[in-house]
């Protein structure tokens, strides 16, 4: 099943998340949108980190793991990781049916 999800982060950006998912887990995750993230490879490390999670998980446990999955120092620009946990979520949503 794929998903695509949006969110306009309030006062910030659009998150768009691309979602594969097989037996219950994101297999693919694809991030973007009009934010920015420094260092370059934090959205990299985020779609890392969602690669395999349960597709079951609520927004504040995605939450979670994006913000554990960000390098030290990360800054971002027009988005956070809530942000980020309600796009996936909507894409999980959808390419599930719910």
């Amino acid at each position: 099943m794929h998903g695509h999800g949006e969110y306009k982060v309030p006062g910030g950006k659009l998150v768009v998340a691309d979602v594969a998912i097989a037996a219950g887990r994101m297999v693919e995750v694809a991030l973007s949108g009009d934010f920015f993230l420094e260092p370059d490879t934090a959205l990299a490390a985020i779609n890392a980190a969602l690669h395999g999670q349960s597709s079951g998980l609520e927004q504040a446990a995605l939450t979670g793991i994006i913000e554990r999955a960000l390098p030290p120092g990360t800054r971002m620009f027009g988005v956070n990781a809530e942000g980020f946990a309600v796009a996936v979520r909507r894409a999980i949503d959808a390419g599930e049916g719910t």
